[in-house]
């Protein structure tokens, strides 16, 4: 669809396209001087539906009220509803993010690329707490069930609204740029060597080889691109040498298509050298990834260590208080010992010293 529509831009509808049609495509991004916009009607569209939404719930007494025993089951089925068009919805935006991945600009894509899916991850959740009120109905006593259901609803499209509005705008961004390809910018490598003219590179390994698959994709479809510029200049070519017209340009023709031609051997050149550099830097993390774990299993190691360490440390340690506490408990040993030997020489003085008095009388 992407090839036809390319196609489709590229048929001349004015003399004024008809004389444009030979000349000269940028060298390095054909594709950006075929660019379409991408459409908003899709979001716009979505925010409208959101809008509705709201209002229903806001005013679901008023607009409900001849039903008054249908009032809840009424708001679960919009809930659901709302659901499948919301899931509708993300798979168009989807399909457009897509589209501008293809064209060349990796930035907005990514961007794009979360933001459409939180509409439906929104409606999804608030679908979930309804069913939780719902089944909890009974023991509910702050608010009434179906105000409940009301300000989850509110909460869905006021969400939902905001991202949609994020969104577009960044879409309107996407239609107003006038630069090439951001993607281009992925040719700078970190495994090419530095110079002055490579101002972007790549400083985040693990995009490497997403940014590089975008690379190729987009490469791609410079091929179909030119693929089909070659066709037409082949047969623009035929119809001029069949013609019998003297001022035929039938140099230039042959001059055009070989230039096209050696365009789509270098593009074709620039994929292989990009897939040789991927399947390197693929190599290149998985050698780091290896010298990581070769890194953590020192590590582990040398924590094993200083546990084994740390344990005769602490048995060390429990064996010296234990002698401290058995030289503290000689120590005191030795001090009643001095004390009975000191009473004893008292007492030996003692009774000497009374058997020399007995022997003087």
């Amino acid at each position: 669809m992407m090839s036809n529509e390319r196609h489709a831009s590229s048929n001349p509808t004015s003399p004024q396209e008809n004389d444009a049609m030979f000349l000269d495509i940028l060298h390095e991004a054909p594709l950006f001087g075929h660019r379409k916009p991408r459409s908003i009607v899709g979001g716009v569209f979505y925010c409208f539906i959101l809008a509705g939404y709201a209002i229903l719930a806001a005013a679901a007494p008023w607009i409900f009220q001849p039903l008054g025993h249908l009032v809840l089951p009424l708001l679960c089925s919009c809930d659901v509803v709302l659901l499948i068009v919301t899931g509708i919805f993300q798979q168009y935006h989807v399909y457009q993010v897509q589209k501008i991945r293809l064209q060349g600009y990796y930035s907005f894509s990514q961007k794009l690329k979360h933001i459409v899916r939180l509409p439906f991850a929104i409606t999804a959740y608030g679908t979930a707490g309804m069913i939780l009120v719902m089944v909890w109905e009974p023991y509910i006593r702050i608010l009434s069930t179906s105000t409940i259901l009301r300000i989850i609803m509110l909460v869905e499209a006021v969400c939902s609204g905001f991202f949609m509005s994020v969104y577009i705008g960044y879409v309107y961004q996407y239609n107003s740029l006038d630069s090439q390809p951001d993607v281009l910018k992925s040719l700078y490598s970190p495994l090419q060597p530095s110079s002055p003219l490579e101002d972007l590179r790549y400083h985040d390994g693990g995009r490497l080889s997403d940014q590089q698959m975008a690379l190729l994709q987009y490469q791609r479809e410079n091929l179909h691109f030119l693929s089909e510029e070659i066709l037409r200049l082949q047969e623009c070519l035929s119809k001029y040498e069949g013609s019998n017209d003297g001022s035929t340009p039938q140099v230039d023709l042959a001059h055009l298509l070989a230039a096209r031609d050696q365009e789509l051997r270098t593009v074709s050149a620039e994929m292989n050298q990009l897939q040789s550099e991927l399947r390197l830097a693929r190599s290149l993390i998985a050698d780091t990834e290896a010298e990581v774990q070769c890194v953590r299993t020192t590590n582990n190691q040398y924590v094993e260590e200083n546990e084994r360490l740390r344990a005769i440390l602490g048995e060390w340690s429990t064996r010296a208080a234990k002698l401290e506490r058995a030289l503290e408990v000689e120590r005191m040993s030795n001090l009643e010992l001095q004390k009975k030997i000191s009473t004893f020489r008292n007492q030996t003085c003692t009774s000497s010293t009374e058997s020399s008095e007995q022997r003087g009388a």
